[in-house]
């Protein structure tokens, strides 16, 4: 006989950190905490081994034990999630939980920025990913990894610096102050560049993001180019959204939080405010089955 379930708790976790947040059957939070990675696409059993950790953590610091593991029912919004052989993988793995369901990062961000009811979001951070939840199913644009998707995102943004700065070197456009910015990044080493670029990652070119808005909002040219590149990338993911039936449209993430004022005023006006974050759709996940793909 299984224990009746007494405790949700809500598992937000991605390529850098997994967060756990543990409540009572009344919303109130007993225990959270913070661990390592938690894409799935990294490791079933590394992205396992540090969500047990973030909730063991999150139980210590509410006073509860192993014990009360068959009690818990535990909400998963995790990175690597839409990938279906890891999503087998990782649910194929034995757990102490009274029950587990598992989605996406977007799908949790989703559910806790429309308080778990149906509605639209489009992420843009290092990556991007739209998603629409409307009668019980989801629906995905992008997110597909850099860099073959992930328009709009900031590594996107940062590839295209990159190719612009190198353009700008050859006399081939005209050398703007961020792309002198970039250059004095390198130590001005063209090599230096190309050497770089054949093991960095996503966040390494998304760390020019910044840089970018500041150059644009200084009326550079190149920056004001990129950001309006960028914005036309988000209105293209918000239109799918529309299309599949999404009425108003969260941003969230890094970037999408910062380029409203470059989105074309029709679109402005699609643009609402989200009520919560993925730890909220996580714990939202954890009163109900809320898998990818049938079990």
């Amino acid at each position: 006989m299984t224990d009746p379930i007494r405790y949700y708790v809500g598992v937000d976790g991605g390529g850098t950190s997994c967060r756990a947040r543990i409540t009572d059957h009344n919303g109130h939070c007993l225990g959270e905490a913070k661990t390592g990675s938690a894409n799935i696409l990294l490791g079933a059993d590394v992205a396992m081994a540090s969500i047990i950790d973030a909730i063991a953590t999150a139980a210590a610091a509410a006073g509860l034990t192993e014990d009360c593991y068959p009690a818990m029912s535990v909400g998963l919004a995790l990175a690597g999630a839409e990938q279906r052989s890891a999503w087998y993988e990782f649910m194929a793995q034995p757990h102490p939980f009274g029950a587990v369901t598992l989605n996406t990062d977007a799908y949790g961000a989703c559910l806790g920025a429309w308080g778990g009811n149906d509605g639209a979001i489009l992420i843009a951070g290092t990556g991007s990913c739209g998603i629409l939840i409307k009668d019980a199913k989801q629906h995905v644009v992008g997110g597909r990894e850099f860099p073959i998707s992930d328009q709009g995102g900031g590594a996107v943004m940062g590839l295209r610096l990159i190719q612009q700065t190198l353009l700008a070197h050859d006399g081939i456009r005209p050398m703007t102050a961020l792309a002198e910015h970039v250059l004095d990044h390198f130590n001005r080493d063209i090599d230096a560049i190309v050497s770089w670029s054949k093991t960095a990652r996503p966040c390494d070119y998304g760390q020019f993001s910044p840089a970018i808005f500041a150059a644009a909002y200084r009326g550079d040219a190149l920056g004001i180019e990129l950001l309006n590149q960028t914005a036309a990338d988000i209105e293209m993911w918000m239109k799918a959204l529309i299309h599949r039936g999404a009425d108003k449209i969260c941003l969230m993430g890094s970037i999408a939080e910062r380029i409203k004022p470059w989105l074309i005023p029709p679109l402005q006006q699609r643009v609402a405010t989200p009520l919560g974050d993925a730890m909220d759709g996580a714990l939202a996940m954890a009163r109900g089955c809320h898998n990818l793909y049938p079990l």
